[in-house]
């Protein structure tokens, strides 16, 4: 694979050691002159000095012939520009991107850059994890093709404990996938009776989401939303 990361900074430093150890082609380029003077001691013809949302350094850097291209300086209007032309000019199958503050998501994902990165939405979803009171965590979301799947704690006075899985009567739309009961996980069958404290996997429309995570929720009460701890931070969503 040949690909090209813009932003020398530890992120993509360490990401092209990472890539260059697997074996694949590699050019780094960075328009910081003392932090291109000491990366390209290091990387060597690997480097390259420019700023890479200038047409010429990308060339130089063989994007014509690059199957990725990710962007990760600390600009995101800069990664939302590489990306756009890196895609658009020269037709590279796949980019990546860093945002930086997670308000701007909405803006690569307008413009159709994906997947993008931050930072601040992987440290919240740590802590979701690590929080139970949350009770509901987001482990895979798919926009494009209207797909999620979430991972809800069963609360002892939810409407679902006690029932048979073939008994509930979920939304269609929604699967019941997997249950963590004990450290141990498992499909459940329709005859798998939930136990309150089980961890259960769901996969789902998301606008399914409150209807699904009532029956899992403390009895009256909808988990929504509010597990994605992403309101504000995701612009509405680095």
């Amino acid at each position: 694979m040949r690909a090209i990361i813009a932003g020398a900074g530890k992120v993509g430093w360490n990401l092209t050691r990472e890539l260059l150890e697997k074996g694949h082609e590699v050019t780094l380029i960075e328009d910081d002159p003392d932090r291109y003077a000491t990366i390209s001691q290091e990387l060597e013809h690997r480097a390259i000095y420019g700023d890479a949302s200038e047409l010429w350094v990308l060339e130089a850097a063989g994007i014509e012939r690059a199957d990725l291209v990710i962007a990760v300086t600390g600009d995101d209007e800069d990664n939302i520009l590489i990306c756009q032309v890196a895609k658009e000019k020269y037709g590279v199958g796949r980019v990546v991107a860093r945002v930086n503050n997670p308000r701007n998501r909405e803006h690569f994902e307008l413009l159709g850059i994906r997947p993008v990165v931050s930072a601040t939405d992987l440290i919240l979803r740590l802590i979701e994890h690590e929080v139970p009171a949350y009770g509901l965590i987001h482990l895979l979301d798919l926009a494009e093709e209207r797909l999620e799947i979430i991972e809800m704690l069963l609360a002892e006075s939810a409407p679902a404990v006690g029932m048979r899985v073939g008994d509930l009567e979920l939304p269609s739309g929604s699967l019941l996938i997997s249950v963590l009961r004990d450290g141990k996980g498992f499909v459940p069958t329709a005859d798998t009776v939930l136990q309150a404290g089980d961890e259960v996997l769901a996969v789902l429309d998301p606008s399914l989401e409150e209807d699904l995570t009532a029956y899992f929720g403390p009895a009256g009460e909808r988990a929504g939303r509010a597990g994605r701890g992403d309101g504000a931070d995701r612009g509405s969503p680095g």
